[in-house]
């Protein structure tokens, strides 16, 4: 039986790199993202970056939500076309302060989750960073400590003799 070899790993990583490289260029590329970011609130979420991680997963997390929120307008929509005003009146307030109190929630955890996601990105580059550096850190400081410090000096017979001398 011929045995297959597992597909490299490291092949799969290029292969990977190279989609997801696409994928930016492609949408880098596009007509309306070009728009916006030339725009003043694209401009201003580019040099904000913690601010855009904090919307797009607030955008990403809310639109569960905000899609339940609206069947539920088109449906009490529906149902008031049949004759319940004061059912729809009362069950879109009560949705509505639901709404925010949840979008209110999901604001806060959103930005739980942008500083988490910030914290841990910002722990693993400087581990990866300390870990995979050409020469630790701790190396360097203690060459350097050890540059710092005087040398010993040595002395000579007659110095050692004319010291001798002298204590008695």
């Amino acid at each position: 039986m011929v045995k297959e070899e597992p597909p490299s790993t490291s092949k799969d990583f290029q292969e990977l790199q190279r989609r997801v490289s696409l994928l930016i260029a492609s949408v880098q590329s596009n007509s309306k993202v070009v728009a916006f970011m030339k725009s003043p609130v694209g401009q201003y979420l580019d040099r904000h970056p913690f601010l855009t991680l904090t919307l797009l997963v607030f955008a990403s997390v809310s639109a569960v939500p905000v899609g339940c929120f609206l069947l539920l307008v088109v449906l009490t929509s529906l149902a008031a076309f049949l004759g319940v005003i004061l059912l729809e009146g009362l069950v879109i307030s009560v949705g509505s302060l639901s709404l925010l109190c949840v979008l209110c929630g999901l604001g806060f955890v959103s930005l739980i989750m942008s500083g988490t996601i910030i914290v841990s990105y910002m722990v693993v580059s400087s581990l990866v960073n300390y870990w995979f550096s050409p020469r630790h850190p701790r190396c360097n400081l203690f060459e350097r400590c050890l540059r710092a410090l005087p040398s010993p000096k040595r002395p000579t017979w007659e110095g050692r003799i004319h010291q001798l001398m002298n204590t008695y």
